[in-house]
């Protein structure tokens, strides 16, 4: 297969990506099956790039059914060592407007019953989550969000809710009570399976509403979602447009390393099964 350094992972109104050269589509098996759709790779600037949609073309499967496992785990298969997450988000605060990007550097897990670890069934793994994205990622999206002028937030919070469907206005308060900047439905477990996988993870939020706290704006539907999407997504492929280059040097944060002293499992204790299966992972802190 192709090999690619970044990662892009489009959401909802963006399932193809402008600009990248000598295309090829790949659709490969992972021991957690196929991805959401078939992974495009080419070139941008002369930097090799994976993009997947998230949701796969044609927008086929819901946040709960997200094949995340399988897209973290190919996109590791292709080489990629950086992952930039493209997300909508409701906005739980006055000053992020519709429209607005956010950089979010924080999450909060309300989800349910998604598998969010590629270990267990015999072997086990604990791995830091504290910073939940790569920071020299998200120093860079905010530059060049910032380059591209959008109205752009360097940090926040990132509620991820189970979904599909909307908050109830008790929820919403309660997230602003936390403290919560915006909510969506994807950013996890994403985020959490690029850190077991040892690669960077970012995220550009396109905030396209204010959930169904705000008292004078209108609750949010689908059609507000797409619309402001629709508006959005200009400018977050111009935005990727610059990050992508510059991130094409060596990595010097503490992702690529993650899994470093985390396996907590007797290595003679793994089932030959299991370490098969994670060998892509796992095979630089087994030999």
């Amino acid at each position: 297969m192709p090999e690619a350094r970044i990662g892009v992972i489009g959401g909802t109104g963006l399932y193809q990506m402008d600009g990248l050269q000598n295309t090829e589509e790949v659709f490969p098996d992972t021991p957690f099956g196929k991805p959401s759709d078939a992974i495009v790779t080419g070139t941008l600037d002369g930097v090799g790039v994976a993009f997947l949609p998230r949701h796969g073309r044609g927008h086929r499967f819901s946040p709960s059914e997200i094949p995340a496992r399988a897209n973290i785990y190919a996109l590791k298969a292709l080489g990629v060592q950086r992952i930039i997450s493209v997300s909508a988000v409701g906005s739980l605060r006055e000053e992020i407007r519709p429209l607005d990007m956010v950089i979010p550097d924080q999450i909060i897990d309300r989800t349910k019953g998604r598998v969010s670890t590629f270990f267990g069934n015999g072997i086990v793994a604990h791995v830091g989550f504290a910073e939940p994205f790569c920071p020299y990622m998200t120093e860079a999206l905010h530059q060049g969000a910032e380059k591209m002028g959008a109205r752009v937030h360097p940090k926040g919070t990132y509620v991820v809710m189970e979904g599909p469907q909307f908050s109830t206005k008790a929820e919403s308060h309660l997230y602003r009570s936390w403290g919560a900047d915006v909510i969506g439905m994807t950013a996890l477990p994403e985020a959490k399976l690029a850190r077991e996988a040892e690669i960077c993870y970012s995220m550009l939020a396109c905030s396209t509403d204010y959930d169904c706290w705000h008292e004078s704006e209108t609750p949010v539907t689908v059609e507000m979602v797409v619309a402001n999407l629709n508006k959005n997504t200009a400018l977050s492929k111009s935005i990727l447009g610059d990050v992508i280059p510059r991130l094409s040097e060596e990595r010097s944060c503490p992702c690529g390393s993650a899994l470093g002293n985390t396996i907590i499992t007797a290595r003679e204790a793994i089932p030959t099964e299991a370490r098969e299966r994670l060998a892509l992972l796992v095979d630089r802190y087994l030999k």
